[in-house]
């Protein structure tokens, strides 16, 4: 097998990316990440430069990696900024790295991608390899694969990288008829809490409604852009996407793009982005005109389970952080990223540290579970 670099996903043929195993990922199709070239939100002028590794078989494409030579660490959810730091204390450049992941997405997935059919190990294995002469060769202080899934966490490990975990909350679906039948785990308390949540924003005069794929027009989706926009912009600081790039990925992805809306007298007031994967619901973009009592958790949790619940979704993972979604019925769930750290006084130094930081993180999800709203102390299991 011939392992390449190349400088653009636009450049795959997307078929054959599209055959390899993403998990059912809608992220890890040719069409998202593509999309994110030809809108500009990666490349050079974002500091995302696409450099993915392709491992090529006798019948062409084999296994892929999708990496970005970086030259900060915005956009990635894992932080290293005190690593960079360090380095620059030392008199060392940290910049550039490599980053195996999809760009600016917290979703834990395969991040080695293998073709049905190709061995495994060995492609994982492979991939690794050169990634990690391309780091040796190049100038690369670290190569960081983030949110990576179990499979490629052991081939990590097996190769000798650092991990790292991290606590994120997931919804999990136990055969739920209905959001009453769901409500009926909860504790009395709880139960009563969340019916007045979503009272509220009934009081209001508020009433939801669902669009997928070829029913977003580019009104809507123009709308559901300002919306997300107008929120960023309110804390600071651009969005990662840009307009284009909400109006290409409706068409790309079809019904697995989903935007919920809440509307009152026929005008919007919020809206939340969805992306439907194999068996799980992704929570990604927000955006409200309007403040409302409760609306947020309404239009971003409680109408995402009840997606759930209606198509027998398994899983709801509505992004990074958040302790608010405990109450809601989000339970604590473990993400990992792996790391290479070419300098080894670094990386023993990294090493240490991410152990003490692991521990932490262990006993900060073990203390959460406590406060998981179930009557029956029923604990959702975590990812290991």
């Amino acid at each position: 097998m011939r392992t390449n670099i190349s400088t653009s996903i636009s450049g795959i043929d997307p078929a054959a990316w599209d055959a390899l195993d993403a998990g059912g990922s809608p992220f890890l199709r040719h069409g998202f990440l593509s999309t994110l070239e030809s809108t500009g939100c990666v490349g050079a002028d974002a500091g995302w430069l696409p450099a993915p590794i392709t491992l090529h078989d006798e019948r062409g494409l084999a296994a892929a990696a999708p990496a970005y030579a970086k030259v900060h660490s915005y956009g990635e959810f894992v932080f290293d900024f005190a690593w960079a730091r360090a380095y620059a204390q030392h008199g060392l450049d940290y910049y550039p790295k490599l980053t195996i992941a999809v760009p600016f997405t917290p979703v834990s997935g395969p991040r080695l991608l293998v073709r049905p059919g190709v061995d495994g190990t060995a492609a994982r294995g492979a991939l690794i390899d050169r990634m990690r002469e391309l780091a040796e060769t190049r100038g690369i202080s670290s190569i960081h694969a983030l949110f990576v899934d179990d499979a490629d966490r052991a081939a990590f490990t097996a190769a000798g990288w650092l991990p790292r975990r991290d606590v994120q909350f997931h919804w999990i679906n136990q055969g739920y008829r209905d959001f009453d039948h769901y409500l009926e785990s909860f504790t009395s308390e709880k139960r009563k809490k969340t019916r007045r949540e979503r009272r509220r924003v009934i009081e209001e005069g508020i009433a939801f409604d669902t669009l997928q794929g070829s029913a977003i027009t580019r009104v809507v989706i123009d709308e559901v852009f300002d919306l997300h926009r107008d929120t960023f912009l309110r804390n600071g600081g651009e969005p990662y996407l840009n307009r284009e790039c909400f109006r290409a990925l409706p068409g790309e992805l079809g019904e697995d793009f989903i935007v919920i809306r809440a509307r009152r007298a026929g005008e919007t007031l919020a809206a939340a982005v969805f992306l439907r994967g194999a068996d799980v619901l992704y929570g990604r973009y927000w955006g409200a005109f309007e403040q409302h009592h409760s609306l947020h958790f309404e239009t971003c949790y409680h109408q995402g389970i009840e997606y759930c619940i209606a198509n027998r979704i398994s899983r709801f993972e509505s992004g990074a952080q958040g302790e608010h979604k405990v109450s809601r019925g989000f339970a604590p769930a473990t993400t990992w990223s792996m790391h290479w750290i070419v300098d080894t006084r670094f990386r023993a130094a990294i090493g240490e540290y991410l152990q003490r930081e692991g521990e932490d993180r262990e006993d900060y999800a073990r203390s959460i579970e406590a406060h998981v709203p179930y009557r029956n102390a029923r604990r959702t299991p975590r990812a290991r």
